[in-house]
């Protein structure tokens, strides 16, 4: 019997169908915790249709999950998946010096920074630690790495040493509001819990930002995607357009050829944005291209894509494409919500600070969130030691 129809399967098997917001939902938590698994659409394979029946007593429940070990989870909610995963998502304490949100770079520099100098430190992270930078192929211009570092070994790489000087660190728990409550700072997780500590550090980076055009929502997370590294692997040996020609969509783009048989990158613009290098790379590649000048107007298709509709900006001919799959990379919308209305921030979003520290007294701000970040691995583990020491300086400022 196939690995897919097995009851003891090697991998974690996710039985779902197109259409199923909470396999979605299931296959998106997987992602965002970085852990592999296969998905099996049961309408387009009736021998998993017939498999998952058989598990379920004769109904078609999805999804339908199957673990290694024998467990079957049915429809289970992303904190039964948490706990299925032996991960934390509750603190030990209810008081902390500092908390930090968010896990890439910047805010896991902060954390053991803070802690080893024995400040008690929590981070809580919604997704895989490392942030975004565990989801990148290869980190080339990390200072110390002179021959490169994949990017989920370094975000594990600076989990152990946070680890190592006593961090605490919660995973696929959320926050939900940050308040000032007389000298404290309360933090709120989507499970109702509340912890409270005398600074917060807000790490928590800039989302892929969406085109907004017709077609393009009801696709997320079924056709269309942000984060190459989680999804490449569904297009193996199909057809991908890339939406973006800066260095993300470059860089994604060169990723998925390892998947896909053709790989096309679209620019707005008249001129990509890339690096020289990475455009090298790319004209390298027989099974890529690259057009500039043309604007994504529409994605056509219920539940699964069907066709792309393109404008030439130049002659302003439509234009229909057809791929398998779409990857968009246009841009970064600052993951700043939590302090809305609480603190200052530029018009786009991103949150301004003096010595770190944003204008809600107690909560600072760095890495990619941060007015004047530069959106570079390096610079945002700069920015958390940074912040790091002007929490402490404020901690100091405060007394007992």
């Amino acid at each position: 019997m196939s690995d897919l129809y097995n009851k003891k399967p090697s991998m974690i098997i996710v039985y779902s169908t197109v259409w199923c917001p909470d396999c979605k939902r299931a296959k998106q938590f997987f992602g965002e915790q970085r852990v592999a698994y296969a998905n099996v659409d049961i309408e387009k394979d009736t021998k998993a249709m017939e498999f998952v029946k058989e598990i379920n007593n004769g109904m078609r429940v999805v999804p339908t999950i199957i673990f290694p070990d024998g467990e079957i989870m049915t429809e289970p909610s992303n904190a039964e998946l948490a706990a299925k995963l032996g991960l934390q998502t509750k603190a030990q304490r209810a008081y902390y010096d500092a908390i930090v949100i968010g896990s890439g770079p910047a805010g896991l520099t902060a954390a053991f920074y803070m802690a080893r100098e024995g400040l008690e430190t929590l981070v809580i992270e919604k997704g895989g630690i490392g942030g975004q930078v565990g989801i990148t192929q290869v980190l080339d211009n990390f200072p110390g790495f002179d021959e490169g570092i994949p990017g989920d070994e370094f975000a594990k790489r600076l989990e152990r040493q946070a680890r190592r000087f006593g961090v605490e660190i919660l995973q696929a728990q959320s926050v939900e509001e940050v308040s000032q409550e007389e000298q404290y700072i309360c933090v709120t997780t989507s499970d109702g819990t509340s912890y409270g500590a005398k600074a917060v550090l807000l790490a928590t980076g800039a989302s892929y930002r969406r085109m907004n055009i017709p077609g393009e929502a009801g696709l997320i997370g079924t056709n269309v995607h942000f984060c190459a590294t989680c999804d490449g692997a569904f297009y193996k040996d199909k057809k991908v357009l890339v939406i973006g020609g800066g260095n993300s969509g470059f860089e994604e783009g060169l990723f998925l050829t390892k998947f896909a048989s053709q790989v096309d990158i679209v620019e707005f613009m008249p001129e990509v944005k890339a690096s020289q290098i990475l455009q090298d790379k790319v004209a390298r590649m027989k099974n890529m291209s690259v057009t500039v000048n043309h604007a994504i107007k529409e994605l056509r298709g219920e539940n699964e894509l069907k066709a792309i509709i393109l404008e030439d900006r130049t002659t302003g001919e439509k234009k229909e494409w057809d791929h398998d799959g779409v990857f968009v990379f246009i841009g970064l919308t600052p993951n700043s919500e939590l302090i809305k209305d609480k603190a200052e921030s530029d018009k786009w979003g991103f949150i301004k600070t003096d010595k770190m520290m944003s204008t809600m007294p107690g909560v600072f701000a760095a890495g990619d969130v941060r007015v004047g970040s530069t959106k570079q691995a390096a610079s945002a583990a700069g920015e958390g030691a940074t912040a790091a020491l002007m929490i402490r300086e404020y901690l100091n400022s405060l007394g007992d």
